[in-house]
């Protein structure tokens, strides 16, 4: 009689059915709707419900467990349905679904452990697994009070009803789906965030072409004439508002163009520049060069020398019109070419009449038009007007406005200027009041407003889409390709100085910023990371102008700005560059009393040293320390002691402080029980460990780390921890884990959102490393020229320059063209030197050595002094230096000591790297050999061999392939060096060797009569011996010209 399942296993199965159930409605929303924010809960929970179906132990607590789960999904879906805004939910609840998801990540890791035979078990220590259960109910009990949830009914009684309710709220999502679906606005908004939206001041991304665009064929013309003459630059200048936009954007849509320069295209918005060097650094991010603190030279060269391109510059009026600028802008537009004023009345007709409809007096619609002076941005607003009042009244109440403007000077502006006045007085807009408000806030607001932003920043408008309706039938704003609600330059600058927005409006702006910032930091490294990743990447700029705002001495919200300020800039060091506004904050400190927010803000600084340094260090850490002292907040404590190791290794090259500071910030953390700050404290330790040569300790640190990140849920963490793991495997010669942990921290950062940031750049960089140890030249080549690619827009110099110093390394064993690879190495080493990085400027050092050396240069001074910078602070330069100084075939001809190869062998084998030690007995073999002991030369050479072949090593198993066959030679065993220099030769070719492929192919062109004449030989040894006649015959066989060639020489 089989068993009774007990009534524990029943209340399992009943609550894994109605959470499967709501799954199912959990997957309709993320798969139609695409929300970022909820995939990782459905992965989880589909991985949990598998997982329930082989559970062992504590079925009760997992039952527990599922049943809170269900309920936290049932609201959650619930807050989807009753939502708004669609898809986009305000940062405060979206911060509570990624609590829950955290949660989700440490119940799976618990129930996992559950199973038999788990290997999940062995990452716990004792007691660890009851303290995470503990950990996972109060996780689901603080979202139960969020959500407002009171605990169900018994589930074995009310498991039907349960399916019904299941049911019923599958029907509401299939329902709001349609609404959505049929919806231009909203399924709109849900697809902005979806990665692929960026600011648009920020990043380079080409507008739509202008929907009413009439009259300009001859400027046009004028403008493609000039492009098929050659590789123009052009500046269309004039006003605001007078079509220049537009002009540049036909153009730039032009077949003629499109086919000319396909994706050498850039529109560039100038109008967040407010100075030479941003402008310069604005333009050169946008043409793909690489940042500096001033590209204003490094431009003119690369428009002078690049390919053909089309550049445009939009608004570039706005940096040139302050006077202090104006002189240092100027030698910008001595370079562009000057278009005339455009003359476009028969145009203005047309455009006016596409808006108005054909229904006014031609007569008095010239009289509109003539006081347009055919400025198109005034053409549209008045034409707006007309279309909702006639132009009698039009006409009239210009008159009224413009005697108020006479006597300050009256001038093309002065119209364009009358004409926003004029819809600003117009019946749409004073009927809705604060459509005025919104417009004054859209004027500091480049990157515009989403629906999103509109409804969830609580502004204090009562119908804040009826003001939005209003600002575009009148033409006052408008909708870019993102649904983003935007003013035109001109609006903007007008409002600016005519009524710039109040802080009742700019307030709840920055509080919405601010929730969602803090979401950021909260969710950093985990699965929802993406969602707002993506938001504030859409809003950069918009973020900078409110923070702007905020820093101000005596404002209300100067400390939520700073605590913003902070976490945007935390933003901003992950995606490769800090904000200015830090240096703003300096200001504030002396009238600030809060020693927390000094602590923080202090704190952030530190970390972002390397983009702007600190001029008093050491003050600078007193003032920290002096802070603490009134704190009782360890884990902030353990941050400052971690930035403060992070400064003390990186920027002044004193590990035992960087030590020190790191086991303070560990203890700390586990003190408090924090573990992701534990693991920030672990990670930094296994770094030093890395930098210092102790592989195996440092190994142990990231894996530690790993484990905690595992119990916390940070993938992040845990992404970081798989790459300092995968960095000492890569010394320790574990080729193949390398590439295993690699992908793994790939794979964990595509999760959270973070697989287009810095640390995939590294893996990537990291990764190339492993391939150029293995001398697989050509993989890790097209490697870092696909990550020299994606960095170029990204305004991250190091990354940057550490891919081009890495394929500096990699053509200088390829054997590229020597002013290529100089080229390379001279612009890292100038982003190196000019931020501070020692270790990486030190290493192109050491690339230009290794250049020197294959151009013949036998000076080894250069990598004498690179030595001494790296000896004590950094084992991987020392490592580099002593293998190409104990190579002695670099050094042929040259009185090059051969102690240098002992001296290579003892400290490979004390810092326990595998390659290095087979290497440096291979060039042991090499100083034997030159000393005519081959017996001991060729011992060398095959332990070399063999390790090099475990570790498969292309070149260094072809290199020893190489003497060994040459020592055969020597000894006339013919046959063997043969089979030795054909089994180098496509190792040859597979490390990209061209040289030494035609070096073994002269070899064996050359032995083919050596062979014959070993087997003549053979032949008489055999006759002498009395063989039997068929052995004879066979050799004798074997001598025949083509059996030999084809079958021994393999040169048919």
């Amino acid at each position: 009689m089989p068993r009774q399942p007990t009534t524990t296993e029943i209340r399992l199965k009943n609550i894994s059915t109605c959470v499967a159930i709501t799954a199912n409605t959990l997957d309709v929303l993320v798969n139609t709707l695409n929300i970022s924010s909820l995939k990782a809960i459905s992965n989880t929970i589909h991985s949990l419900l598998k997982m329930m179906e082989t559970i062992k132990q504590d079925k009760n607590d997992c039952a527990d467990l599922m049943e809170h789960i269900h309920q936290l999904l049932n609201a959650i879906i619930g807050v989807y349905i009753k939502s708004d805004t669609g898809a986009e939910l305000p940062p405060s609840i979206l911060n509570q679904i990624a609590k829950f998801t955290e949660t989700l990540h440490k119940i799976h890791t618990f129930v996992e452990a559950q199973q038999s035979g788990s290997k999940v078990k062995k990452f716990f220590r004792q007691g660890e697994l009851h303290a995470l259960l503990k950990d996972c109910k109060a996780g689901l009990q603080r979202g139960l009070v969020f959500f407002q949830m009171r605990r169900t009914t018994d589930i074995l009684v009310d498991v039907r009803e349960m399916q019904n309710q299941a049911q019923l709220r599958y029907q509401e999502v299939l329902d709001l789906v349609e609404i959505m679906s049929s919806s231009d606005s909203t399924s709109s908004v849900s697809n902005m965030y979806s990665g692929s939206y960026t600011s648009s001041n920020s990043i380079s991304m080409l507008p739509a072409e202008p929907k009413i665009f009439y009259g300009r064929d001859s400027e046009l013309a004028d403008i493609l004439k000039l492009f098929n003459q050659g590789t123009p630059r052009i500046a269309i200048l004039g006003a605001g508002g007078m079509g220049k936009t537009s002009l540049a954007r036909t153009a730039l849509h032009h077949e003629q163009i499109i086919t000319k320069y396909q994706s050498n295209r850039f529109f560039i918005a100038c109008d967040t520049a407010s100075n030479k060097v941003e402008l310069a650094g604005l333009i050169g991010a946008h043409l793909g060069m690489k940042p500096g603190k001033d590209l204003t030279q490094a431009v003119l060269e690369h428009l002078t020398t690049a390919p053909p391109s089309l550049l445009i510059l939009d608004n570039l009026e706005t940096p040139w019109e302050p006077v202090e600028c104006r002189k240092e802008i100027e030698e910008f537009l001595s370079l562009l070419t000057d278009i005339a004023s455009l003359a476009l009345l028969e145009a203005a007709r047309k455009m006016f009449i596409e808006i108005t409809d054909d229904r006014h007096s031609m007569e008095e619609v010239d009289q509109v038009l003539h006081l347009t002076d055919n400025m198109p941005l005034s053409i549209s607003l008045l034409a707006h007007l007309v279309d909702m009042e006639d132009c009698s009244t039009i006409l009239s109440r210009w008159e009224t406005e413009k005697t108020s403007v006479i006597s300050e000077g009256f001038d093309r502006r002065s119209n364009l200027e009358l004409s926003i006045s004029l819809s600003l007085s117009s019946p749409r807009i004073t009927s809705i009041p604060h459509s005025q408000d919104l417009l004054a806030l859209l004027s500091i607001l480049p990157d515009g407003l989403s629906d999103v932003e509109l409804k969830q920043s609580k502004f204090p408008i009562k119908d804040i889409l009826g003001c939005k309706t209003a600002l575009l039938c009148t033409a006052l704003a408008y909708t870019d390709d993102h649904k983003h609600l935007k003013v035109l330059v001109p609006v903007r600058e007008y409002m600016g100085r005519c009524s710039p927005p109040t802080d009742l409006m700019i307030r709840p702006l920055l509080a919405h910023f601010h929730e969602l910032l803090e979401l950021y930091v909260a969710v950093l490294g985990k699965e929802s990371g993406a969602f707002p990743i993506a938001r504030i990447t859409s809003n950069y700029t918009n973020i900078q102008n409110v923070l702007q705002c905020g820093l101000q001495l005596d404002h209300p919200d100067m400390a939520k700005g700073i605590y913003c300020t902070c976490d945007f800039n935390q933003f901003s060091r992950r995606i490769g560059h800090a904000t200015a506004l830090m240096k703003d904050i300096n200001h504030l400190l002396p009238s600030l009393h809060d020693h927390r927010l000094k602590t923080y803000f202090l704190t952030e600084s530190l970390q972002s040293f390397r983009f702007y340094p600190i001029s008093h260090p050491e003050m600078f850490i007193t003032q920290v320390f002096d802070h603490l002292k009134h704190l009782a907040e360890p884990v902030l404590e353990s941050k400052f002691h971690n930035a403060l190791a992070y400064y003390y290794y990186q920027h002044i090259h004193d590990m035992p402080k960087a030590m020190e500071h790191c086991q303070v910030a560990l203890h700390l953390a586990q003190t408090n029980g924090n573990y992701k700050q534990e693991c920030a404290a672990l990670m930094s330790l296994s770094w030093i460990e890395w930098l210092g040569g102790n592989y195996n300790v440092a190994r142990a640190y990231a894996q530690e780390a790993q484990r905690l990140a595992k119990l916390s849920g940070d993938l992040f963490q845990e992404a970081i921890g798989l790459y300092y793991e995968h960095k000492c495997q890569q010394v320790l010669g574990d080729y193949e884990s390398c590439i295993l942990l690699c992908t793994q921290a790939r794979t964990l950062l595509g999760l959270c959102g973070m697989f287009h940031g810095g640390l995939n750049h590294h893996l990537g960089n990291s990764q190339a490393g492993v391939h150029l140890l293995k001398s697989e030249y050509t993989e890790g080549h097209l490697i870092l020229s696909q990550i020299l690619q994606d960095v170029l827009g990204d305004q991250n110099p190091y990354v940057y320059g550490l891919t081009l110093a890495s394929i500096a390394e990699l053509e200088v064993l390829m054997g590229s063209p020597t002013d290529e690879i100089q080229s390379k190495i001279d612009t890292s080493k100038a982003i190196f030197e000019r931020q501070g990085h020692k270790r990486v400027a030190i290493f192109t050092l050491c690339y230009q050595a290794a250049l020197n050396l294959r151009e013949g240069d036998m000076s080894s001074l250069l990598f004498r002094q690179c030595l001494r910078s790296g000896w004590g602070n950094f084992a991987d330069i020392v490592s580099y230096c002593f293998e190409r100084l104990g190579d002695i075939s670099c050094w042929e001809g040259s009185q090059h000591p051969s102690s240098w190869t002992t001296v290579f062998l003892a400290h490979a084998i004390k810092e326990n790297q595998r390659l290095e030690i087979h290497k440096a007995l291979q060039f042991l073999g090499d100083v034997f050999l030159k000393e005519n002991d081959e017996a001991t030369a060729v011992s060398l050479f095959t332990v070399a061999l063999e390790g090099f072949t475990q570790m498969d090593v292309h070149r260094s198993r072809a290199q020893c392939m190489i003497r060994l066959g040459d020592i055969a030679q020597k000894n006339d065993d013919f046959l063997r060096a043969l089979a030795l220099w054909e089994t180098a030769r496509p190792l040859f070719e597979r490390s990209s060797q061209v040289k030494r492929v035609y070096d073994i192919d002269e070899r064996l062109s050359g032995i083919g009569e050596e062979v014959k004449e070993q087997h003549r030989m053979n032949l008489i040894h055999l006759a002498e011996l009395n063989a039997p006649v068929g052995k004879v015959e066979d050799v004798a066989e074997n001598l025949s010209e083509d059996g030999l060639e084809e079958k021994h020489i393999g040169l048919a």
